[in-house]
């Protein structure tokens, strides 16, 4: 018989004088229609998964209504890293590659850091050490703006199978790009195209990026912030590589974070692909 309990997030509480409710993994709350007395202790005993389901009737219509509506789940065993795709090339700022390293070791990825290349070696410059083994997937941290045609060449990772995960800093507002795994997927040339398709501030937007760009005191970044962007980018990579699926919010490999480092504050962006267009016609003379 089976042992399902409530999924992750759910929690069923018992309100005073109203029975039972329904704590979803979102945070609303739902009242639950049970039996009274011992029938409410016997679901509660079912739902944490101690008991198998019920005979009686009654509470197997209540177990049935939960499992309709998502609540129950067998629990699996957490997905282990994969042997095929543990192996990570880190790029970048050590201030954020550093726990980053961290937190994939943690999850059982075998990250490896290595010198990126500079703005100096144009946009044709390869990935190093990609040919000492090829990793599973590469992650570019830089603590400043993007220059130009830097990432140009590590946007074609996804075509040869790599997959390609990116976050930089701009002022106190960082971004972590969405992990590009098979061509079609969003690279930092389609982040960089749609948000300057979105703002009216668009040649002030790329003449930020290429700079030069004059500042007062330098941002440093604080260990609770380069905490925060290691952290979104190790589950990024930790549920692709183990096809964890996202219940909630925008898809990950669709997805734009905008991440506050005042006040530590996430904002999600859709982002699309940019199609490709045909070049402009020349013109005579």
């Amino acid at each position: 018989m089976s042992r399902s309990r409530l999924v992750p997030g759910a929690e069923v509480v018992t309100v005073p004088g109203r029975g039972l409710a329904l704590r979803t993994p979102e945070g609303d709350f739902l009242r639950v229609s049970a039996p009274g007395g011992q029938g409410e202790a016997t679901l509660l005993t079912r739902l944490a998964g101690l008991t198998p389901s019920p005979a009686n009737e009654e509470l197997t219509r209540v177990i049935a209504a939960f499992e309709d509506a998502g609540y129950l789940a067998d629990e699996p065993e957490p997905p282990g890293w994969p042997d095929a795709r543990r192996d990570v090339r880190l790029l970048g700022s050590p201030q954020l590659t550093e726990p980053l390293a961290a937190h994939l070791t943690a999850l059982g990825a075998r990250p490896l850091t290595a010198d990126a290349p500079s703005a100096a070696t144009g946009p044709t410059a390869r990935i190093p050490d990609l040919s000492e083994g090829e990793p599973a997937a590469v992650v570019w941290c830089l603590d400043g703006p993007v220059p130009e045609g830097l990432w140009d060449a590590a946007d074609r990772l996804p075509e040869h199978g790599v997959a390609w995960l990116r976050c930089h800093r701009e002022g106190w507002q960082a971004y972590t790009e969405p992990l590009a795994a098979a061509p079609g997927d969003v690279t930092s040339a389609h982040v960089r195209g749609r948000r300057l398709a979105a703002t009216p501030a668009h040649r002030e937007l790329s003449a930020y990026w290429s700079g030069p760009r004059t500042s007062g005191a330098p941002i440093r970044l604080t260990v609770p912030a380069a905490a925060l962007l290691a952290a979104l980018l190790a589950d990024d990579l930790h549920r692709w590589a183990t096809g964890t699926p996202q219940r909630t919010g925008l898809p990950a490999r669709r997805r734009l974070r905008r991440v506050d480092l005042r006040t530590l504050t996430v904002t999600e962006h859709p982002v699309l692909p940019v199609p490709a267009v045909a070049p402009s016609p020349k013109r005579d003379g």
